[in-house]
């Protein structure tokens, strides 16, 4: 009888140990030390994205073409884009799934991004309340704090 105990415990114990890589593999956290022109800068237009969702080399090209920027001016400072550039190539994904060089560095080309959400209608993603695959926030309710675990999305109807 004991040893039916403990062989369910051990089993229970091997789930749980399971599960935990998985949740946290879908949390991008946010780096403690972001400059505070990360948030006036970027995140005035977007969403201020964790840099672990992109490769150093990706970050490398989007600071560098910021007068062409996915359709807009978003030239900064010189200084503003030296700072940004170091901290988001410093705090850029490092493992093999996420590191790679994305396609038009856009985050929503990633091998990664288009496995993850391979089952989301193109409906979607031009629903008024979602807009783009690049509005995070849209369904992932804690997108802003690099939480993009599927237990909590909640998609627009429309």
């Amino acid at each position: 009888m004991a040893a039916m105990r403990f062989k369910k415990l051990g089993i229970a114990l091997a789930f749980l140990f399971v599960d935990i890589p998985l949740v946290f593999a879908h949390t991008i956290s946010m780096p403690k030390d972001m400059p505070s022109s990360y948030e006036a800068e970027c995140a005035s237009c977007h969403m201020a994205y964790p840099p672990g969702l992109l490769s150093r080399k990706s970050w490398q090209n989007v600071m560098s073409s910021l007068d062409a920027h996915f359709g807009a001016d978003a030239s900064i400072a010189l200084k503003t884009r030296e700072e940004l550039t170091t901290w988001l190539v410093r705090n850029a994904a490092t493992g093999k799934q996420f590191s790679e060089a994305a396609p038009q560095n856009r985050i929503t080309t990633t091998a990664w991004f288009m496995r993850e959400h391979r089952k989301v209608n193109a409906e979607v993603w031009r629903r008024s309340g979602v807009k783009s695959p690049s509005n995070c926030g849209a369904c992932h309710m804690d997108a802003g704090g690099g939480v993009f675990h599927d237990t909590n999305v909640k998609v627009p109807t429309q």
